[in-house]
């Protein structure tokens, strides 16, 4: 198995992508930390009913508290951390169903609000730099380790009427190619993962039918993106199989768009 033994923090573990990423990453035999703001009962069980140890922790990833203590509680837990995969993430000011299902979030640059913006940006990007500040010290002593940050297409297309996410995952790329440079002497490899629109709870209960199939159209393979299409991916940049491979930015759209 492709992370045998391999201890796996996976933030925003609740639903959607975080989900997929942490019962793959326990199909291939990881230990497993799955942590986000909501329950992750679900999800732990999924992994534990493959054989995974699990740990659940309940997670602010804005919350510079919570993270030092993710990482401290995943260490005297599993005696060590070898993969950070910072996925939680939120579109607007919260993550509540009727918002996302009337397209809260969705609105011209002059009519977001600035508290909705400074709360996307703490989750989305502060949520990034502190999860990732919080194992780097553990990952430089042990000169090993593995962060892969999930951002978004979005960052290349630009989306006119979701400034605060679209600009929040641009900043994900950005992190990922300085913490790579910053982190390369120590052996430690930093990637991301661009989706595009993936079939997720939330893209679902957002877009109409219509919408949706019209993504589909538009992409060079006429099927679905999945949440499973993402955790493939993670799962070889948290693996060994990518061990010459760092700053990269592996885009997962079914080439609805080319970069």
């Amino acid at each position: 198995m492709r992370l045998n033994n391999k201890v796996v923090i996976v933030t925003g573990a609740s639903r959607g992508i975080g989900r997929a990423i942490a019962v793959r990453c326990a199909k291939e035999g990881a230990k497993l930390v799955v942590c986000d703001i909501l329950d992750c009962d679900e999800t732990a069980a999924e992994a534990r009913a493959l054989g995974a140890d699990v740990l659940e922790a309940r997670t602010d990833v804005s919350s510079e508290e919570d993270t030092q203590k993710l990482a401290q509680t995943a260490i005297e837990c599993f005696g060590h951390i070898d993969v950070l995969i910072n996925n939680a993430a939120i579109f607007g000011a919260a993550e509540d169903q009727e918002s996302v299902k009337n397209k809260g979030f969705i609105k011209p640059i002059e009519e977001i609000r600035v508290e909705d913006w400074d709360r996307v940006m703490a989750v989305n990007v502060k949520g990034v730099f502190l999860c990732s500040r919080a194992v780097i010290p553990h990952f430089k002593s042990r000169k090993a380790g593995k962060i892969v940050n999930i951002a978004s297409a979005t960052a290349f297309i630009g989306l006119a009427n979701a400034a605060h996410y679209t600009t929040s995952k641009g900043a994900i790329i950005t992190l990922t190619k300085v913490l790579a440079r910053a982190l390369g002497d120590f052996s430690i490899n930093v990637n991301a993962v661009a989706p595009g629109m993936v079939w997720t709870e939330a893209v679902l209960a957002t877009y109409s039918d219509d919408e949706v199939r019209d993504t589909v159209r538009r992409q060079l393979i006429k099927r679905p993106v999945l949440p499973e299409d993402v955790a493939n991916v993670a799962v070889f940049l948290a693996s060994e199989e990518s061990d010459a491979v760092t700053g990269a930015v592996h885009v997962v759209n079914a080439g609805e768009f080319m970069y």
